[in-house]
Protein backbone atom coordinates (compact mmCIF):
# COMPACT_ATOMS: atom_id res chain seq x y z
CA UNK A 1 0.00 0.00 0.00
CA UNK A 2 1.55 3.27 -1.04
CA UNK A 3 2.30 5.40 1.59
CA UNK A 4 2.46 9.69 1.66
CA UNK A 5 5.89 10.88 2.28
CA UNK A 6 4.17 14.02 4.34
CA UNK A 7 4.03 11.18 7.17
CA UNK A 8 7.93 12.02 7.63
CA UNK A 9 7.60 15.47 8.01
CA UNK A 10 9.07 15.56 11.38
CA UNK A 11 12.08 12.59 10.42
CA UNK A 12 13.51 15.16 8.00
CA UNK A 13 15.31 17.58 10.31
CA UNK A 14 15.75 19.94 7.49
CA UNK A 15 11.92 19.99 6.50
CA UNK A 16 11.25 20.20 10.31
CA UNK A 17 13.06 23.04 11.13
CA UNK A 18 11.92 25.02 8.02
CA UNK A 19 8.19 24.12 9.33
CA UNK A 20 8.71 25.51 12.90
CA UNK A 21 10.60 28.79 11.32
CA UNK A 22 7.73 29.32 9.00
CA UNK A 23 5.03 28.75 11.88
CA UNK A 24 7.15 31.41 14.78
CA UNK A 25 7.52 33.83 11.42
CA UNK A 26 3.67 33.70 10.91
CA UNK A 27 3.22 33.76 14.56
CA UNK A 28 5.13 37.09 14.73
CA UNK A 29 2.87 38.13 11.81
CA UNK A 30 -0.17 37.84 13.76
CA UNK A 31 1.29 39.22 16.68
CA UNK A 32 2.40 42.86 14.79
CA UNK A 33 -1.12 42.38 12.93
CA UNK A 34 -2.71 43.73 16.22
CA UNK A 35 -0.62 46.89 16.29
CA UNK A 36 -2.99 49.79 16.13
CA UNK A 37 -1.61 53.16 14.05
CA UNK A 38 -1.86 55.58 16.41
CA UNK A 39 -4.35 57.39 17.49
CA UNK A 40 -6.64 55.29 15.60
CA UNK A 41 -10.33 55.39 16.76
CA UNK A 42 -11.43 51.59 16.70
CA UNK A 43 -15.42 52.01 17.43
CA UNK A 44 -15.33 54.60 14.69
CA UNK A 45 -13.73 51.84 12.39
CA UNK A 46 -16.26 48.90 13.91
CA UNK A 47 -19.15 51.04 12.75
CA UNK A 48 -18.43 50.92 9.32
CA UNK A 49 -17.03 47.34 9.15
CA UNK A 50 -20.03 46.15 11.11
CA UNK A 51 -22.39 48.32 8.96
CA UNK A 52 -24.38 47.99 5.27
CA UNK A 53 -23.47 50.12 1.99
CA UNK A 54 -20.85 50.61 -0.15
CA UNK A 55 -18.43 51.66 2.86
CA UNK A 56 -18.78 47.58 4.33
CA UNK A 57 -17.99 46.00 1.35
CA UNK A 58 -15.11 47.89 0.29
CA UNK A 59 -13.83 47.63 3.75
CA UNK A 60 -14.41 43.72 4.05
CA UNK A 61 -12.68 43.14 0.90
CA UNK A 62 -9.66 44.99 2.05
CA UNK A 63 -9.66 43.20 5.38
CA UNK A 64 -9.54 40.37 3.22
CA UNK A 65 -6.53 40.73 1.09
CA UNK A 66 -4.82 42.61 4.03
CA UNK A 67 -5.16 39.50 6.18
CA UNK A 68 -7.65 40.50 8.31
CA UNK A 69 -5.68 43.72 9.33
CA UNK A 70 -7.73 46.78 8.19
CA UNK A 71 -10.13 45.48 11.31
CA UNK A 72 -7.87 46.14 13.88
CA UNK A 73 -6.83 49.70 11.66
CA UNK A 74 -2.92 47.83 12.98
CA UNK A 75 0.30 48.97 11.58
CA UNK A 76 0.38 45.86 8.52
CA UNK A 77 -3.44 46.96 7.70
CA UNK A 78 -2.37 46.92 4.00
CA UNK A 79 -0.91 43.21 4.29
CA UNK A 80 1.67 42.39 1.20
CA UNK A 81 -1.17 43.56 -1.07
CA UNK A 82 1.01 46.67 -2.14
CA UNK A 83 3.71 44.72 -3.22
CA UNK A 84 1.58 41.66 -5.01
CA UNK A 85 -0.28 44.74 -7.48
CA UNK A 86 3.49 46.39 -7.84
CA UNK A 87 4.52 42.62 -9.04
CA UNK A 88 1.44 42.10 -11.20
CA UNK A 89 2.06 45.84 -13.36
CA UNK A 90 5.54 44.60 -13.84
CA UNK A 91 4.88 41.53 -14.94
CA UNK A 92 2.38 42.79 -17.64
CA UNK A 93 4.48 45.71 -18.74
CA UNK A 94 7.12 42.70 -19.76
CA UNK A 95 5.21 41.56 -22.94
CA UNK A 96 4.44 45.57 -23.73
CA UNK A 97 7.83 47.23 -23.60
CA UNK A 98 10.25 45.66 -25.84
CA UNK A 99 13.49 46.97 -24.14
CA UNK A 100 11.84 45.02 -20.51
CA UNK A 101 11.14 41.72 -22.99
CA UNK A 102 14.31 41.77 -24.25
CA UNK A 103 16.06 41.55 -20.89
CA UNK A 104 13.96 38.94 -20.12
CA UNK A 105 14.86 36.90 -22.74
CA UNK A 106 18.59 37.55 -23.28
CA UNK A 107 19.75 36.42 -19.57
CA UNK A 108 16.21 35.12 -17.41
CA UNK A 109 18.40 34.90 -14.19
CA UNK A 110 19.54 38.69 -14.49
CA UNK A 111 15.99 39.77 -15.48
CA UNK A 112 14.23 38.23 -12.48
CA UNK A 113 16.85 39.89 -10.15
CA UNK A 114 15.67 43.09 -11.81
CA UNK A 115 12.21 42.70 -11.41
CA UNK A 116 12.26 41.61 -7.89
CA UNK A 117 14.45 44.73 -7.57
CA UNK A 118 12.11 47.21 -8.72
CA UNK A 119 8.91 45.65 -7.85
CA UNK A 120 10.68 46.74 -4.06
CA UNK A 121 10.84 50.19 -5.15
CA UNK A 122 7.47 50.54 -6.66
CA UNK A 123 6.08 48.68 -3.92
CA UNK A 124 7.10 51.62 -1.49
CA UNK A 125 5.26 54.43 -3.21
CA UNK A 126 2.39 52.14 -3.74
CA UNK A 127 2.08 51.40 -0.18
CA UNK A 128 2.25 55.07 0.51
CA UNK A 129 -0.73 55.88 -1.57
CA UNK A 130 -2.89 53.38 -0.48
CA UNK A 131 -2.62 54.47 3.37
CA UNK A 132 -3.64 57.76 1.64
CA UNK A 133 -6.48 55.73 0.40
CA UNK A 134 -7.57 53.93 2.72
CA UNK A 135 -7.48 56.44 5.43
CA UNK A 136 -9.40 58.59 3.31
CA UNK A 137 -11.89 56.33 2.98
CA UNK A 138 -12.41 55.05 6.63
CA UNK A 139 -13.26 59.31 7.09
CA UNK A 140 -15.93 58.92 4.52
CA UNK A 141 -17.79 56.49 6.00
CA UNK A 142 -17.10 57.01 9.57
CA UNK A 143 -20.34 58.17 10.91
CA UNK A 144 -20.92 62.25 11.46
CA UNK A 145 -18.78 63.24 14.94
CA UNK A 146 -15.87 60.23 14.87
CA UNK A 147 -12.73 60.03 13.18
CA UNK A 148 -10.67 57.11 11.97
CA UNK A 149 -7.81 59.17 13.64
CA UNK A 150 -6.18 62.73 13.42
CA UNK A 151 -5.27 63.06 10.21
CA UNK A 152 -5.44 65.56 7.75
CA UNK A 153 -4.50 66.01 4.23
CA UNK A 154 -1.44 68.23 3.97
CA UNK A 155 1.94 68.14 4.99
CA UNK A 156 2.39 68.26 8.85
CA UNK A 157 3.61 65.35 11.46
CA UNK A 158 0.73 63.33 12.28
CA UNK A 159 0.03 62.65 8.66
CA UNK A 160 3.24 61.96 7.88
CA UNK A 161 3.79 59.82 10.63
CA UNK A 162 0.64 57.84 9.75
CA UNK A 163 2.21 57.56 6.24
CA UNK A 164 5.44 56.42 7.31
CA UNK A 165 3.88 53.96 10.11
CA UNK A 166 1.84 52.34 7.65
CA UNK A 167 4.18 52.06 4.50
CA UNK A 168 6.96 51.00 6.80
CA UNK A 169 3.97 48.06 8.52
CA UNK A 170 3.75 46.98 4.90
CA UNK A 171 7.44 46.41 4.38
CA UNK A 172 7.66 44.63 7.39
CA UNK A 173 5.33 41.88 6.19
CA UNK A 174 6.94 41.67 2.87
CA UNK A 175 10.32 41.11 4.59
CA UNK A 176 8.68 38.01 6.77
CA UNK A 177 6.70 36.47 3.52
CA UNK A 178 10.72 36.82 2.11
CA UNK A 179 11.87 35.10 5.43
CA UNK A 180 9.67 32.45 5.07
CA UNK A 181 10.48 31.53 1.43
CA UNK A 182 13.93 31.29 1.80
CA UNK A 183 14.12 29.28 5.23
CA UNK A 184 10.69 27.97 5.85
CA UNK A 185 8.59 26.94 3.37
CA UNK A 186 10.29 27.60 -0.03
CA UNK A 187 8.61 30.35 -2.32
CA UNK A 188 5.26 30.43 0.02
CA UNK A 189 6.03 33.02 2.13
CA UNK A 190 3.88 36.20 0.76
CA UNK A 191 0.90 33.61 0.06
CA UNK A 192 1.14 32.17 4.01
CA UNK A 193 1.18 35.76 5.24
CA UNK A 194 -2.49 36.15 3.65
CA UNK A 195 -3.36 32.86 3.93
CA UNK A 196 -2.92 33.33 8.47
CA UNK A 197 -5.05 36.05 7.86
CA UNK A 198 -7.96 34.46 6.13
CA UNK A 199 -7.54 31.05 7.83
CA UNK A 200 -7.93 33.62 11.57
CA UNK A 201 -10.76 35.10 10.65
CA UNK A 202 -12.68 32.55 8.94
CA UNK A 203 -14.33 30.78 11.97
CA UNK A 204 -15.84 33.93 12.74
CA UNK A 205 -17.38 35.03 10.01
CA UNK A 206 -18.67 31.43 9.68
CA UNK A 207 -20.38 32.16 12.87
CA UNK A 208 -21.70 35.80 12.06
CA UNK A 209 -22.85 34.16 8.89
CA UNK A 210 -25.10 31.60 10.56
CA UNK A 211 -25.89 33.73 13.97
CA UNK A 212 -28.19 36.26 12.35
CA UNK A 213 -31.09 35.64 14.05
CA UNK A 214 -33.78 36.82 11.21
CA UNK A 215 -32.11 33.40 9.25
CA UNK A 216 -34.05 30.22 9.49
CA UNK A 217 -32.43 27.03 9.71
CA UNK A 218 -33.50 25.78 5.82
CA UNK A 219 -31.49 29.61 4.87
CA UNK A 220 -28.53 28.58 7.54
CA UNK A 221 -27.91 25.05 5.93
CA UNK A 222 -28.01 26.07 2.20
CA UNK A 223 -24.99 28.47 3.05
CA UNK A 224 -23.25 25.97 4.54
CA UNK A 225 -23.93 23.17 1.02
CA UNK A 226 -22.95 26.43 -0.75
CA UNK A 227 -19.73 26.62 1.26
CA UNK A 228 -18.97 23.22 0.87
CA UNK A 229 -19.33 22.96 -2.85
CA UNK A 230 -17.51 26.12 -3.36
CA UNK A 231 -14.31 24.09 -1.88
CA UNK A 232 -15.38 21.27 -4.14
CA UNK A 233 -15.69 23.39 -7.31
CA UNK A 234 -12.65 25.02 -6.12
CA UNK A 235 -10.27 21.78 -5.79
CA UNK A 236 -11.67 20.47 -9.11
CA UNK A 237 -11.20 23.63 -11.09
CA UNK A 238 -7.86 24.33 -9.87
CA UNK A 239 -6.97 20.84 -10.26
CA UNK A 240 -8.01 20.73 -14.00
CA UNK A 241 -5.16 20.16 -16.70
CA UNK A 242 -4.93 19.51 -20.50
CA UNK A 243 -2.11 17.35 -21.03
CA UNK A 244 -1.01 17.98 -24.49
CA UNK A 245 0.95 14.63 -26.10
CA UNK A 246 4.58 15.78 -26.37
CA UNK A 247 7.79 13.63 -28.53
CA UNK A 248 11.07 14.37 -26.66
CA UNK A 249 14.12 13.47 -28.80
CA UNK A 250 15.88 10.05 -27.91
CA UNK A 251 19.22 10.21 -26.11
CA UNK A 252 22.46 8.94 -27.29
CA UNK A 253 24.07 5.94 -25.12
CA UNK A 254 27.19 4.68 -26.37
CA UNK A 255 26.80 3.84 -29.82
CA UNK A 256 23.31 3.26 -29.59
CA UNK A 257 20.56 5.97 -30.04
CA UNK A 258 17.10 5.60 -27.44
CA UNK A 259 13.21 5.95 -29.16
CA UNK A 260 11.98 9.15 -28.73
CA UNK A 261 10.26 9.27 -25.57
CA UNK A 262 6.32 10.06 -25.51
CA UNK A 263 5.68 12.78 -22.55
CA UNK A 264 3.08 15.34 -22.23
CA UNK A 265 3.03 19.32 -21.33
CA UNK A 266 0.43 20.17 -18.35
CA UNK A 267 -1.68 23.16 -19.04
CA UNK A 268 -3.91 24.63 -16.27
CA UNK A 269 -7.63 25.44 -16.36
CA UNK A 270 -6.96 28.27 -14.18
CA UNK A 271 -3.53 29.21 -14.66
CA UNK A 272 -4.15 33.20 -12.80
CA UNK A 273 -5.30 31.83 -9.70
CA UNK A 274 -6.65 34.85 -7.42
CA UNK A 275 -5.35 37.39 -9.62
CA UNK A 276 -8.13 38.68 -12.30
CA UNK A 277 -10.59 38.88 -8.55
CA UNK A 278 -7.52 41.25 -7.28
CA UNK A 279 -7.04 43.18 -10.27
CA UNK A 280 -10.69 43.41 -11.10
CA UNK A 281 -12.15 44.31 -7.81
CA UNK A 282 -9.50 47.22 -7.57
CA UNK A 283 -10.27 48.82 -10.51
CA UNK A 284 -13.65 48.58 -10.09
CA UNK A 285 -13.24 50.49 -6.60
CA UNK A 286 -11.17 52.50 -7.75
CA UNK A 287 -14.12 54.80 -8.93
CA UNK A 288 -16.04 55.00 -5.45
CA UNK A 289 -12.10 55.34 -3.97
CA UNK A 290 -11.67 58.15 -6.34
CA UNK A 291 -15.46 59.56 -5.54
CA UNK A 292 -15.09 59.99 -1.80
CA UNK A 293 -12.85 63.52 -1.77
CA UNK A 294 -15.50 64.88 -4.06
CA UNK A 295 -18.52 64.10 -2.08
CA UNK A 296 -18.80 66.88 0.03
CA UNK A 297 -17.62 69.54 -2.99
CA UNK A 298 -19.72 72.91 -3.06
CA UNK A 299 -20.34 72.52 -6.58
CA UNK A 300 -23.85 70.67 -6.80
CA UNK A 301 -23.26 68.46 -10.05
CA UNK A 302 -19.54 67.07 -8.80
CA UNK A 303 -21.29 66.40 -5.90
CA UNK A 304 -24.17 64.30 -7.25
CA UNK A 305 -21.45 62.60 -9.74
CA UNK A 306 -19.48 61.88 -6.89
CA UNK A 307 -22.53 60.39 -4.68
CA UNK A 308 -23.97 57.94 -7.73
CA UNK A 309 -20.26 56.49 -8.38
CA UNK A 310 -19.99 55.89 -5.20
CA UNK A 311 -23.22 53.68 -4.87
CA UNK A 312 -23.13 52.19 -8.14
CA UNK A 313 -18.90 51.45 -7.63
CA UNK A 314 -19.73 50.62 -3.78
CA UNK A 315 -21.04 46.90 -4.43
CA UNK A 316 -24.12 47.42 -3.81
CA UNK A 317 -26.01 47.79 -7.28
CA UNK A 318 -26.65 45.21 -9.76
CA UNK A 319 -24.70 46.76 -12.55
CA UNK A 320 -21.64 46.62 -10.66
CA UNK A 321 -21.77 42.47 -10.09
CA UNK A 322 -22.61 42.80 -13.80
CA UNK A 323 -19.37 44.02 -14.79
CA UNK A 324 -17.81 42.43 -11.86
CA UNK A 325 -18.27 38.90 -13.86
CA UNK A 326 -17.37 40.29 -16.77
CA UNK A 327 -13.78 42.43 -16.04
CA UNK A 328 -12.69 39.32 -13.97
CA UNK A 329 -13.56 36.42 -17.47
CA UNK A 330 -11.69 39.68 -19.38
CA UNK A 331 -9.05 39.33 -16.42
CA UNK A 332 -8.34 36.24 -16.41
CA UNK A 333 -7.67 35.49 -20.40
CA UNK A 334 -5.31 38.65 -20.51
CA UNK A 335 -3.19 37.53 -17.12
CA UNK A 336 -2.80 34.01 -18.72
CA UNK A 337 -2.32 35.23 -22.29
CA UNK A 338 0.60 37.17 -20.96
CA UNK A 339 2.13 34.89 -18.84
CA UNK A 340 2.08 32.27 -20.96
CA UNK A 341 3.30 34.32 -23.71
CA UNK A 342 6.59 35.18 -21.54
CA UNK A 343 6.80 31.41 -20.73
CA UNK A 344 7.37 31.02 -24.50
CA UNK A 345 6.81 26.86 -24.19
CA UNK A 346 7.57 26.94 -28.42
CA UNK A 347 10.92 28.11 -28.05
CA UNK A 348 11.70 26.21 -25.30
CA UNK A 349 10.30 22.45 -26.69
CA UNK A 350 12.31 23.98 -29.93
CA UNK A 351 15.71 24.44 -28.12
CA UNK A 352 14.71 20.79 -26.48
CA UNK A 353 14.45 19.05 -29.70
CA UNK A 354 10.98 18.08 -28.84
CA UNK A 355 8.15 18.60 -30.87
CA UNK A 356 4.12 18.01 -30.28
CA UNK A 357 3.01 15.57 -33.15
CA UNK A 358 1.19 17.10 -36.00
CA UNK A 359 2.67 20.95 -35.03
CA UNK A 360 5.86 22.66 -36.64
CA UNK A 361 8.63 23.59 -34.09
CA UNK A 362 9.18 27.14 -32.64
CA UNK A 363 6.52 30.06 -33.02
CA UNK A 364 3.96 27.59 -34.59
CA UNK A 365 3.93 25.56 -31.78
CA UNK A 366 3.41 28.39 -29.04
CA UNK A 367 0.52 29.65 -31.42
CA UNK A 368 -1.11 26.31 -31.17
CA UNK A 369 -0.36 25.98 -27.47
CA UNK A 370 -2.44 29.51 -26.95
CA UNK A 371 -4.82 28.27 -28.69
CA UNK A 372 -5.38 25.08 -26.60
CA UNK A 373 -5.15 27.43 -23.25
CA UNK A 374 -7.72 29.86 -24.74
CA UNK A 375 -10.22 27.02 -24.79
CA UNK A 376 -9.45 25.29 -21.49
CA UNK A 377 -9.59 28.62 -19.82
CA UNK A 378 -13.00 29.41 -20.70
CA UNK A 379 -14.61 27.34 -18.21
CA UNK A 380 -11.86 28.11 -15.58
CA UNK A 381 -12.42 32.23 -16.14
CA UNK A 382 -16.37 31.69 -15.73
CA UNK A 383 -15.48 29.92 -12.78
CA UNK A 384 -13.67 32.69 -10.86
CA UNK A 385 -16.18 34.91 -12.29
CA UNK A 386 -19.20 33.23 -10.79
CA UNK A 387 -17.18 32.44 -7.54
CA UNK A 388 -16.75 36.91 -7.61
CA UNK A 389 -20.62 37.43 -8.06
CA UNK A 390 -21.91 34.51 -5.20
CA UNK A 391 -22.59 37.09 -3.22
CA UNK A 392 -24.87 39.13 -5.15
CA UNK A 393 -26.42 35.52 -6.58
CA UNK A 394 -26.89 34.27 -2.93
CA UNK A 395 -28.49 37.51 -2.12
CA UNK A 396 -31.37 36.96 -4.94
CA UNK A 397 -32.55 33.40 -3.72
CA UNK A 398 -32.06 34.28 0.29
CA UNK A 399 -32.79 37.27 2.61
CA UNK A 400 -29.07 37.69 4.00
CA UNK A 401 -28.57 41.44 3.70
CA UNK A 402 -26.04 43.94 5.73
CA UNK A 403 -22.77 42.56 6.89
CA UNK A 404 -23.64 39.25 6.19
CA UNK A 405 -23.81 40.00 2.59
CA UNK A 406 -20.27 41.06 2.55
CA UNK A 407 -19.19 38.44 4.44
CA UNK A 408 -20.10 36.34 1.78
CA UNK A 409 -17.53 38.11 -0.79
CA UNK A 410 -14.63 37.39 1.75
CA UNK A 411 -16.16 34.15 2.73
CA UNK A 412 -16.30 33.01 -1.14
CA UNK A 413 -12.71 34.26 -2.56
CA UNK A 414 -11.15 33.66 0.68
CA UNK A 415 -11.78 29.85 0.25
CA UNK A 416 -10.17 30.52 -3.35
CA UNK A 417 -7.36 31.46 -1.53
CA UNK A 418 -6.91 29.42 1.34
CA UNK A 419 -7.97 26.08 -1.08
CA UNK A 420 -4.47 27.38 -3.11
CA UNK A 421 -2.46 28.27 -0.67
CA UNK A 422 -2.59 24.66 0.86
CA UNK A 423 -2.56 23.20 -2.29
CA UNK A 424 0.76 24.72 -3.27
CA UNK A 425 2.02 24.20 -0.06
CA UNK A 426 1.51 21.06 0.19
CA UNK A 427 2.88 20.04 -2.81
CA UNK A 428 6.32 21.65 -1.83
CA UNK A 429 6.76 20.22 0.92
CA UNK A 430 6.21 16.64 -0.86
CA UNK A 431 8.36 17.67 -3.45
CA UNK A 432 11.26 18.87 -0.17
CA UNK A 433 10.37 15.13 0.50
CA UNK A 434 11.32 13.53 -2.02
CA UNK A 435 14.45 15.46 -3.00
CA UNK A 436 15.88 13.99 0.24
CA UNK A 437 14.17 10.23 -0.45
CA UNK A 438 11.23 9.67 1.05
CA UNK A 439 9.33 9.02 -2.15
CA UNK A 440 5.85 7.99 -1.66
CA UNK A 441 6.21 4.77 -4.32
CA UNK A 442 8.79 3.84 -2.77
CA UNK A 443 6.87 3.30 0.39
CA UNK A 444 5.41 0.15 0.06
CA UNK A 445 4.27 -2.13 2.72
Amino acid sequence: MKRSPLRFLWVSADIRNRLLITLALLAIYRLAAHVPVPGVDRAAIQSVLGGAGAGQTIFNLLDLLSGGTVSNFSVLAMGVYPYITAQIILQLLVPIVPALQRRMEEDPREGRKWMEKWTYFLALPMAALNAIGQIQLFRQFTPVGSDVLNYTLGFNLPTVTTIATMTAGTMFAIWLGELISEHGIRNQGLSLIIFAGIVSRIPANILQLFADETQRIGTSIFLLFIMVATIFAIVFVQEGRRNVPVMYPGRRVGNRMSMPVKGTLPLMVNMAGMIPLIFAQSILTLPAVVAQFFVNSTNGTVAAIALWLQTNFGGQSSAYWILYFLMVVGFTFFYTDTIFAQQNYGENLRRAGAQIPGVTKGAPTQRYLTRVLRRITLPGAVFLGVVAVMPFLIRLITPIGGSNAGLLLVSSAGLLIVVGVVRDVYRSIEAELKLRGYDSALLVR
